[in-house]
């Protein structure tokens, strides 16, 4: 057990039978009643975000949780497949699990956080910025690379991504998974 002094951004806590994750977190203080602390919850076994507040002081329940390397092998019926790159064991998540699906490629290395209790998978994550291949994209006409206009490309797995007029079909990018945007064009 711990208290809200032990709140930080990314803890895994058991509230009301379900497990969330700490987004953002602070304290409100007034001078006569005592401090609150408020929080902004994501879900991590659904797909609910709240705000909590509690007492200062007022007791949580953190949940331990491991972050393992794992690698993407295939996608099928059943769900996304890894493998464990230590163990070599191989785990099926849902697609609600993994927090940017449109940009895993064969292959790719994933985080994967598991909570030791159940020693279930609770979140993949992907690397914060990935390469991927053009694989569709309009030719971008010469010169015109004053203006910040930007046009869709298709990548290697299938997702679509706004870029510069001049990148260019074949050409490497690397891409935010977070927000799914353009960060720059990859020499190779």
């Amino acid at each position: 057990m711990a208290n809200t002094s032990d709140i930080s951004r990314g803890l895994i806590i058991k509230l009301d039978g379900s497990l969330y994750k700490i987004i953002e977190f602070g304290e409100n203080k007034t001078a006569r009643a005592a401090a609150k602390v408020w929080a902004k919850l994501k879900g991590v076994d659904n797909n609910r975000s709240i705000e909590q507040t509690w007492n200062s002081g007022d007791t949580i329940y953190p949940i331990r949780v491991e972050r393992k390397a794992f690698q993407f092998l295939y996608k099928d019926d059943s769900g996304y497949n890894f493998m464990d790159n230590e163990t070599f064991e191989q785990i099926v998540a849902q697609e609600s699990l993994v927090d940017a699906p449109q940009f895993l490629k064969d292959g790719q290395e994933v985080s994967v956080l598991i909570n030791t209790e159940t020693e279930s998978p609770m979140s993949i994550e992907l690397p914060d910025k990935i390469v991927l291949l053009v694989t569709y994209s309009e030719p971008g006409m010469k010169g015109d690379t004053a203006t910040r206009t930007l046009k869709p490309a298709t990548v290697e797995t299938g997702a679509t991504v706004m870029v510069p007029l001049f990148v260019n079909e074949g050409e490497l990018i690397r891409v935010n998974t977070k927000s799914g945007e353009y960060v720059e064009r990859v020499k190779e």
